[in-house]
């Protein structure tokens, strides 16, 4: 895809979705990334109701460490995977209180030491707190950069590196985000709603689906 179609098409997402944001409900950066972790094969609205009453009586490491294992467990229990999330995040939160004095770090590699923070995690928090533009893939961005035909990858972590390359810069902080909302409702992974699609006429998949 050219320059001119790439800007396109993040241009006509930006003019339908507005002024794109996180779905996650958090109070504070910790609150944030706890909830990112939690996020991993899961959905927001699934991680929101868990949350709920969990950062009601959380808000720092401290608190979550004292909170527990077993109690963090009660609150996400909804959440798939939620026994190793658990885990992952009481460790994360001794490791901030221990080495960071309870404050989330900003660089990258410090980011992804953590337990379970990994490249997606790590990218979206630093382009949503620390406003870092870092375009995060998520299985909606990978399936609609390939389809749409903004990338050709195989893996998460190529479709980022190619989509920072090529995203214009007046769209790498909110790229993210207009991706990942596009791809929840429309370019769906089973049954992709074409006759709403905004952008058909940039779209590889509909191209070759035409011939």
């Amino acid at each position: 895809m050219d320059k001119s179609s790439i800007n396109s098409v993040y241009r006509i997402l930006a003019k339908k979705i507005g002024e794109p944001k996180t779905e996650l409900n958090y109070r504070n950066p910790y609150t944030f990334l706890v909830s990112v972790v939690l996020s991993a094969q899961a959905t927001d609205k699934s991680v929101n109701n868990a949350t709920k009453d969990l950062f009601k009586v959380v808000k720092t490491p401290k608190d979550m460490v004292a909170l527990g294992e077993r109690k963090l467990k009660g609150y996400i229990k909804t959440i798939g995977l939620y026994n190793s999330k658990a885990k992952n995040v009481i460790n994360l939160s001794k490791i901030l209180i221990k080495e960071h004095k309870s404050k989330i770090p900003s660089d990258f590699n410090d980011l992804t030491n953590l337990p379970g923070v990994g490249n997606k995690t790590a990218s979206v928090y630093q382009n949503e707190i620390l406003d870092i533009p870092r375009i995060a893939v998520d299985t909606h961005v990978y399936r609609v950069s390939n389809r749409v035909g903004l990338a050709k990858t195989k893996t998460a972590d190529q479709t980022q590196e190619t989509l920072e390359q090529i995203t214009p810069k007046k769209w790498l902080k909110t790229a993210h985000h207009l991706l990942i909302l596009h791809g929840r409702y429309t370019c769906k992974s089973q049954k992709p709603m074409c006759d709403q699609c905004v952008i058909t006429k940039h779209c590889l998949y509909l191209k070759n689906e035409k011939n």
